[in-house]
């Protein structure tokens, strides 16, 4: 039986409760395990596979050799259609005082050389794209684990008052594996993302018809919720529907304020592209743009997604790699060079963590005439701001770009170090699950130190 009580002091003390039950919750985690270098991630993901041979990682042994056979042993390939040697169809130069290569693919990029932290070494233990793609956001081949941001979410909670911590915007294109890239897995679902579409409306329903009568029913669920935690003697999951239903009600007042860019000035909307001719430059530079106006309010992290330029192609260029990186660059160069001289005039430079990623590269030879096929054993990434080395190049492919060999970086090894920027130890950030305490880097993991300022 439950106690007597009015329904009025019925619902006013199980929602005060319910507020205290979230919160303790919250701050219980909300502690990082070493001084952070960054507080918040922007994650610009290149789904499809950027070849590093023609953006980061110029290989003049390729020119020399093009049209000639691979002379090393081929691995499988995902289409094992292998060709000879493939010059790359741009020039790559160096930049700045540091003397980072980077294409003519990225003009606009190229100015922030010295700002960049390139990582040659990255490898994944999959070729196959949502295989892949899994790796790379939960450091596990399959769906179901969950993905670095919600870990990151778990561990630090959220600065944000009236917005979700974890948000992804989808520009067009999930990564192939779709949203099972970024989901909590076993974590409470509160630590999962919230997904805001390049669409009208951007968050649907977001305008209650009647806000009077919307407090009575938020009201009338909290009690409900916090009768039935009581009984059912442990908070989740049903502290995650609170915190829901919580966060819906804060986004009518967040969102709206957030999507306002009659903010911005003139200046910064063009410096970001967003008035650019070609379209999905302008589609990238509003993703860019919202992701500096996220982490400026407190969102603990941002994942950004590729616009659909050529179908579902994305970066993947099994043919027509010409074509397809032209688009592809021609989309992000100029809102991401934005992205980075805004953080740093705004100041927060040393707060917020760019990552810019991808899950494999491509090959030195060519599939058929003009394509390159998948490669995991060495390609480039590249980090900035939050705690990192500027203008350094960690890590190196052979002389063909093929496979890494010096300063080899896992999936592992990446997320540990990321953790660390953020002030996590990868082996202390821990949830029990199944009978086993589970960690996002498993039972693997090095920090790069070498990167860390």
């Amino acid at each position: 039986m439950f106690p007597k009580r009015t329904r009025r002091e019925f619902l006013r003390q199980a929602a005060l409760g319910v507020g205290a039950l979230a919160l303790a919750t919250l701050s219980s985690q909300a502690k990082p395990h070493h001084p952070a270098k960054a507080k918040r991630v922007i994650w610009l993901y290149m789904d499809g596979g950027i070849s590093h041979l023609d953006t980061f990682d110029p290989k003049p042994e390729l020119t020399k050799r093009h049209g000639q056979p691979f002379p090393l042993k081929i691995e499988a390939t995902q289409f094992d259609s292998d060709g000879p040697c493939l010059k790359s169809p741009w020039k790559t130069r160096q930049h700045g005082q540091s003397g980072l290569w980077i294409s003519e693919l990225f003009p606009h990029l190229a100015k922030h050389a010295d700002e960049l932290c390139i990582i040659h070494s990255m490898t994944n233990e999959a070729a196959t794209h949502a295989n892949a793609n899994y790796w790379m956001h939960t450091g596990w081949g399959q769906a179901g684990r969950p993905s670095a941001p919600a870990w990151v979410h778990y561990a630090l909670g959220s600065e944000a008052d009236n917005l979700p911590g974890f948000v992804v915007l989808n520009a067009g294109l999930l990564p192939i594996g779709g949203i099972d890239n970024y989901r909590s897995g076993f974590l409470p679902a509160a630590h999962g993302p919230t997904v805001f579409e390049r669409s009208d409306p951007v968050v649907p329903n977001l305008k209650p018809a009647d806000t009077h009568k919307q407090a009575k029913q938020l009201a009338a669920i909290a009690a409900f919720d916090k009768v039935f935690s009581e009984r059912l003697g442990h908070a989740d999951p049903i502290e995650t529907g609170i915190k829901n239903y919580e966060l819906a009600a804060k986004l009518q007042t967040g969102v709206p304020e957030l999507l306002d860019l009659s903010q911005e000035t003139k200046q910064t909307k063009a410096m970001y592209g967003l008035d650019d001719k070609y379209e999905h430059t302008r589609t990238y530079a509003w993703q860019c743009l919202l992701a500096r106006r996220m982490v400026e309010r407190g969102v603990r992290w941002v994942a950004l997604t590729v616009p659909r330029v050529h179908g579902d192609n994305r970066w993947d260029a099994h043919s027509d790699l010409k074509k397809n990186h032209d688009d592809h660059a021609r989309m992000v160069d100029k809102p991401i060079a934005a992205l980075l001289t805004d953080l740093k005039r705004r100041g927060l430079w040393d707060e917020v963590l760019v990552v810019f990623t991808t899950e494999f590269g491509r090959t030195p030879f060519s599939q058929g005439s003009d394509g390159r096929d998948h490669n995991q054993f060495g390609f480039s990434i590249w980090l900035a701001g939050g705690g990192t080395k500027g203008g350094l190049r960690y890590g190196a492919t052979d002389e063909w770009g093929y496979k890494a060999v010096d300063r080899k970086m896992t999936i592992h090894d990446f997320h540990a170090t990321l953790l660390y920027l953020l002030g996590l130890d990868h082996e202390k950030l821990t949830y029990r699950f199944g009978g086993r305490d589970y960690r996002l880097t498993d039972v693997h993991g090095r920090v790069a130190h070498a990167i860390v300022a």
